[in-house]
């Protein structure tokens, strides 16, 4: 604690020498830095560690590349490691951190994120996971998030000049480009996540918290009202009501032909070209349209955040390490490299030469996460909500399979009952 308390009054820039805090004097500390597979090209890893190393001639980096599958028990065993045992700075997935935070094992970076990093900017998507109780342990890094991947070829075709703007107009579009055996669009029965936006749009949610416990929401009239725009935009296409988007991947029936429209990341679209080079040149973006012109629809938000656990023994290292990789310069550079969205709405700009990218950053502007408590993974793990959407899509009363999948995911996010 007395270490914590005395970093406080370092700046950043003089974060090794100033406080004299890292042993040996001029003697090079290691940090280990663990990032995900495939979020940052080795280019721009190269790049960054040579600028970060020459800024901070104390220090090293050792970044550690890690696979996704089977991230979850490994971080927790990093996390309870003896100190400088574990990594400094963590890679987690933005829905992750709740799960991390419930074990009391990660530092707070409350302070450097309003006084330094500018937290008031950030993406709500990003942010808001990486808080537990109004303060800040996840430190946005990037965003992805689905925006809706159409033919122009087909759009002209049928005589549609612009993107649709409003849900009304969306959905107008789609039913002019869903005939002659096309598919206006192709939306699989279980894609909860899109369900989710615009659920959110209504002013709905899946759960929510009262009186320390968690409820799912799906029955009221703003989450009915998301399902009922769901099932009107699904019947536009020959999606299967059982299945999600990666059953069949989704990617390779756009890339089949007939298909107007599919909901997803903007790089599907390389799959798609790559499966059916045709296609090429023929693939335009935009964000999921709102209610109104005046904003996009909400979109759940996925992308990472940076965590420092409390077991190293470089804290002040590791914060500037966060700090410069999550800073306007590598953030954006980041995002051009990866095509992803910068954790800051203001940095949109620097993005939007890229249509796929751009489209994105609109929409990732209003996006959200999924209810922020650490056993939403078993709601995910046995989904209820896929159950409910296949049984409103074929036919079944919309209000009583809420009900019902409301309580399973209620049972699912109160373990201890």
């Amino acid at each position: 604690m007395r270490r914590r308390l005395l970093a406080l009054l370092c700046v950043t820039g003089s974060l090794v020498s100033g406080c004299g805090l890292l042993p040996g004097g001029h003697d090079r500390q290691t940090v280990t830095v663990w990032l995900m597979k495939g979020s940052a090209s080795p280019q721009f890893l190269q790049r960054f560690t040579d600028d970060f190393e020459r800024a901070h001639t104390d220090l090293r980096l050792d970044i550690r590349i890690q696979d996704w599958t089977g991230i979850g028990a490994k971080v927790h065993t990093a996390l309870k490691a003896e100190s400088g045992k574990g990594p400094d700075v963590i890679e987690v997935g933005n829905t992750q951190v709740s799960q991390y935070v419930d074990d009391g094992r990660l530092t707070d970076l409350t302070l450097e994120s309003m006084r330094d990093w500018g937290s008031q900017d950030w993406l709500p998507g990003l942010a808001d996971p990486g808080k537990d109780g109004g303060q800040q342990y996840g430190i946005p890094w990037y965003a992805a998030n689905r925006v809706v991947i159409y033919r122009k070829d087909l759009f002209e075709q049928a005589g549609i000049t612009t993107p649709p703007r409003t849900r009304a107009q969306w959905m107008s579009v789609t039913e002019k480009l869903n005939t002659g055996g096309r598919q206006g669009i192709y939306l699989a029965g279980q894609d909860w996540y899109t369900l989710a936006g615009f659920i959110w749009d209504e002013g709905g949610d899946l759960a929510v918290q009262r009186e320390n416990r968690w409820q799912g929401t799906l029955g009221t009239p703003a989450a009915l009202r998301g399902m009922e725009f769901y099932r009107k935009l699904q019947a536009l296409g020959r999606g299967p009501a059982d299945s999600d988007e990666e059953h069949p991947p989704q990617a390779k029936v756009f890339a089949a032909g007939g298909v107007a429209q599919i909901i997803g990341v903007p790089g599907l679209a390389q799959s798609i070209v790559q499966q059916n080079p045709d296609l090429k040149g023929k693939l335009g973006f935009f964000p999921v349209p709102g209610k109104t012109a005046a904003r996009p629809g909400t979109v759940f938000t996925g992308g990472s955040d940076l965590v420092v656990p409390q077991n190293t023994d470089t804290p002040y290292a590791a914060t500037a390490v966060v700090g410069a990789l999550t800073g306007a310069r590598w953030d954006t550079e980041l995002a051009r490299t990866m095509n992803y969205v910068p954790n800051k709405p203001s940095l949109a700009g620097k993005v939007a030469g890229e249509q796929g990218v751009a489209a994105m950053a609109a929409g990732a502007a209003h996006g959200r996460a999924t209810p922020n408590t650490p056993d939403w993974a078993a709601v995910e793990a046995d989904n209820p909500i896929k159950g409910y959407m296949t049984k409103v899509l074929g036919g079944a009363d919309p209000a009583t399979e809420a009900r019902r999948a409301s309580h399973k995911i209620t049972e699912l996010l109160t373990p201890q009952l």
